[in-house]
């Protein structure tokens, strides 16, 4: 039996293995006018595999990459567009930096406190007061999400205070969304919809 873990390895899987062998043809032919005629018919084939690439601005350059791709940058054919350098396929990724900063409340998250920090800075006036406002009910449905239990206005504009290390307190008499207005985020289906 041949199986395809007997096989050679795949670069590119998602054209599959005939492709693969297809490439593999077009570098064993030594007329270069016949290897760019056939390599030519295969970017056409290529294109038609994948219809989702139509979707990518300049497709058929990444086709082309994908065909020196699977013949591991040997192939030798007059291409439409510039070869695709070995060194940057080969290259690993750089590191991403993340962010060294904890969070003080994990449900709330590191962008309600850079938005506590854009408010901070803010002068006072209606515009701040409003960006307060809109934290503020971020903050109550990011709560809802994740704890599912009630919490009150008053829990909110306390973590509001702690975050900002007292810097926004928000007017006495405020009110936030009801907690009917957030929308659960939950996997419940439909009375309609039955599991079968």
């Amino acid at each position: 039996m041949d199986y395809n873990t007997q096989r050679k390895k795949l670069r590119l899987p998602e054209y599959g293995r005939h492709i693969q062998q297809m490439v593999d043809h077009i570098a064993s032919i030594e007329d270069r006018d016949e290897r760019n005629r056939l390599a030519k018919s295969l970017i056409a084939i290529m294109g038609n595999l994948n219809p989702q690439l139509r979707a990518v601005n300049d497709f058929r350059h990444k086709l082309w990459d994908h065909l020196f791709i699977m013949s591991d940058f040997k192939l030798d054919i007059d291409s439409p567009y510039p070869r695709p350098e070995v060194e940057k396929y080969y290259e690993k990724p750089r590191n991403v930096p993340y962010p060294s900063h904890p969070v003080k409340f994990k449900h709330y998250g590191r962008i309600i406190e850079l938005m506590i920090e854009k408010a901070i800075a803010m002068d006072e006036g209606p515009e701040k007061e409003a960006f307060k406002q809109l934290i503020a009910n971020q903050m109550k449905k990011a709560n809802i999400t994740w704890n599912k239990e009630s919490v009150t206005d008053e829990d909110i504009f306390r973590d509001m205070q702690t975050l900002s290390n007292g810097r926004l307190v928000m007017a006495p008499g405020s009110k936030l969304i009801d907690k009917r207005e957030v929308k659960p985020t939950g996997g419940k289906r439909p009375k309609h919809h039955r599991k079968r």
